[in-house]
């Protein structure tokens, strides 16, 4: 596959699902605008680029290929599932996308320069940062493991600086820089205080850059899902506990992967400009 670049990295378990997709779809929102560059709008989506990390499944192929979708071109990253990862690049390019695949631990510095690098060299530029890459290690304080422990903070704290950080230099002025918390950080229930806390540095995140990419018209948002149908919200999950999410949600169903690309494509377009520094709970009003 043309532009793919493997990078070491460390082995991940994989994941299992638990629940099967349930129906989910939003009405497709429009993207792009002429002259983004100077109005502080979003960039056109034609002739753009967004690069997506951890999109070989889950929220972030999702986004992906909704992106794809919307005329983006589209760099799809893995840390591990290079097939599934090569797959969502077959879907978009059979619609009739662009997209690479690059195989990067965002853990590692080196390898989020290189996953960037692989872009620009495809592609030209990128406009659309979505930071997504990221793990659940669940546990109660006294029973976390200092490698679990570890493990997300390199991932999802550390990880997401580092393609935060390389954003910043490489996005085009106009564009859009997207992490991903979670509602989590309101819920605070038992044995995710851990992985809360990876979560709610997003937040800060792009509270903060906001602030810091004055006057480049870079819209900066953490987008915080509820509960969705992932295999990193469902895993270990019974179908009592998933059913009992959905009846503590108004919309009585859990989230679809479709359902968070929705928001982020929202965002990416034109009429999110004005959307930043924000956080944007994105749950179906679990909390």
């Amino acid at each position: 596959m043309p532009g793919q670049t493997e990078i070491p990295r460390r082995a991940e378990i994989p994941r299992r699902a638990v629940l099967t997709a349930a129906a989910a779809t939003t009405a497709a929102l429009a993207a792009g605008a002429v002259g983004a560059q100077t109005s502080g709008q979003a960039p056109p989506a034609h002739g753009k680029v967004a690069l997506v990390t951890g999109s070989s499944r889950g929220i972030g192929a999702a986004t992906a290929k909704r992106l794809a979708r919307d005329g983006y071109a589209v760099t799809v990253n893995c840390e591990k599932n290079r097939d599934l990862a090569a797959g969502v690049v077959h879907e978009i390019e059979a619609a009739g996308g662009r997209a690479i695949w690059v195989q990067a631990d965002v853990s590692d510095s080196g390898a989020v320069r290189r996953l960037f690098d692989e872009t620009e060299r495809a592609f030209g530029g990128v406009d659309v940062v979505v930071s997504n890459a990221g793990i659940m290690r669940l546990a109660p304080f006294a029973d976390m493991t200092d490698a679990d422990f570890g493990r997300m903070i390199d991932v999802n704290q550390k990880g997401s600086f580092y393609v935060l950080r390389e954003a910043v230099r490489r996005v085009r002025d106009g564009g859009r820089i997207i992490t991903l918390s979670s509602s989590i950080t309101l819920l605070r229930s038992p044995t995710y205080g851990a992985y809360a806390a990876t979560k709610g540095a997003q937040e800060l995140f792009a509270n903060v850059l906001a602030k810091e990419l004055e006057g480049r018209m870079i819209s900066v948002v953490a987008i915080a899902p509820g509960v969705v149908n992932t295999t990193l919200s469902t895993d270990g999950k019974t179908p009592e506990q998933i059913a009992g999410f959905a009846e503590r949600t108004p919309h009585k169903r859990i989230g679809e992967p479709t359902d968070i690309a929705d928001v982020i494509a929202a965002l990416c377009s034109a009429d999110g400009a004005w959307i930043n520094g924000q956080t944007v709970f994105a749950n179906g009003g679990i909390v």
